[in-house]
């Protein structure tokens, strides 16, 4: 009966044992664990990053090949401006070129942020474990707006301008007197197409 009761328990315990090490396997999986992946850490420098997270990923030349580990604030010369420090793990088989750039990209219109590296040329220096690559700051919304704004309201300027009969489009528009000038110009060449031939002298 106890030898019985041990093999029970020893089954209970081979088979939580092995439930155990495929959730965590499923876990490393999920969360993109990279034990079994060699890599390297680049630096990515912005004034602003509109929205990147943890773990958003890294694109080289529009292929994954890391993620974000880390968002810090930092201070930099002159002025003590504050910047955003982009920590990334990237994958030991690629190599960027130091004069590669990097901005921030959306997955779709309203999807992820994430970080985007265009490669550059010089392959013969590419940046090495923990050096900086100054990236591109992406443009913030509310400049857009304003932006928007600004060219909307200059139409509206111009649409009332033109309603009011000013500048070249409002006179063509609203004013008969070039039409009638151009009218009688169109009238006078076909009765004299002659004209069209006759140089006007030239002034010493």
């Amino acid at each position: 009966m106890i030898f019985g009761k041990t093999q029970l328990e020893l089954k209970v315990g081979i088979f939580v044992f092995i439930g155990l090490v495929i959730l965590a396997v499923f876990v490393l999986l999920i969360g993109n664990f990279q034990t079994w992946t060699s890599g390297y850490r680049l630096n990515f420098i912005f004034s602003f990053v509109n929205g990147v997270k943890l773990g958003a990923p890294v694109r080289f030349a529009g292929v994954d090949v890391g993620q974000v580990e880390e968002i810090r604030f930092i201070m930099t010369p002159p002025g003590n401006k504050t910047k955003v420090q982009i920590l990334c793990w990237l994958n030991n088989t690629v190599k960027i070129p130091a004069d590669s750039t990097a901005w921030v990209n959306t997955l779709g219109l309203l999807g992820e942020k994430y970080i985007e590296i265009m490669p550059g040329q010089d392959y013969k220096n590419p940046l090495a474990e923990n050096q900086a690559l100054v990236g591109e700051d992406p443009i913030p919304m509310h400049e857009v707006a304003v932006l928007a704004r600004r060219i909307a309201g200059d139409i509206d300027d111009n649409l009332v301008r033109i309603k009011n009969k000013e500048g070249t489009i409002g006179k063509l528009l609203y004013d008969d007197t070039i039409y009638k000038e151009l009218e009688a110009l169109v009238v006078d060449i076909r009765k004299h197409p002659w004209k069209l031939f006759i140089k006007g002298k030239e002034k010493p």
